[in-house]
């Protein structure tokens, strides 16, 4: 199925020109990496702080994307500018889970929300992306198959943190939202442990 880190050549293709100038700057990967995860922690931190003032939810939204394109720059310098490196995959595939992990955790926070649904959506995050991650180790490549990778969910919880904000999101819709999440991240980890065995199975055919 479709998923949105599948529009990424385009998103980088947009951003290449500041690209340029960040490395000319002296900017590197992991400096990007690190600060996107710092930010992200800090907007779930204040989110969750005052979670009662549902209007905070509205950085959520625009948090997900600045870290989008943050997420795209590190790659790019990292794959463009010569800066990739063991502590850059490290930190790429650490700080992703966390920060997504602490900024969807501010919504088992608002009243009506059932925290189990916020708490399991999480956890299959974490157990997706490591799926995906296991992709190399069973000599496929790293998997980003959908229906709910990361940027997916990143647009919905940013959907979802608008919606709240705004208050055009009634809260009684939130938890069957979760479970679909849940539901799509699902079949995600089955597609990624599918595709990932069908990867490795021909390669060893073809070896």
């Amino acid at each position: 199925m479709a998923s949105i880190y599948q529009l990424k050549p385009r998103f980088q293709a947009l951003l290449r020109p500041l690209v340029v100038r960040l490395h000319a700057a002296g900017v590197t990967a992991n400096q990007v990496t690190l600060g996107a995860a710092i930010g992200s922690l800090i907007i779930a931190a204040l989110v969750a702080g005052f979670a009662r003032h549902h209007w905070l939810f509205a950085l959520i939204p625009v948090w997900m994307f600045l870290r989008m394109a943050l997420n795209a720059i590190d790659g790019m310098l990292a794959r463009e500018f010569g800066q990739q490196s063991t502590l850059g995959a490290y930190l790429n595939e650490l700080c992703d889970v966390i920060a997504d992990a602490a900024l969807y955790l501010p919504f088992a926070l608002i009243a009506g929300v059932s925290p189990i649904y916020v708490v399991l959506v999480v956890l299959l995050g974490v157990i997706s992306e490591y799926a995906g991650v296991m992709g190399p180790m069973v000599g496929a490549s790293r998997r980003y198959d959908g229906p709910m990778g990361k940027s997916d969910r990143a647009f919905c919880f940013g959907v979802l943190g608008a919606g709240v904000a705004s208050g055009l999101l009634p809260i009684i819709w939130i938890d069957p939202l979760l479970i679909l999440i849940a539901a799509l991240l699902g079949y995600t980890l089955f597609n990624r442990v599918r595709r990932g065995l069908a990867q490795a199975q021909s390669q060893d055919h073809q070896a």
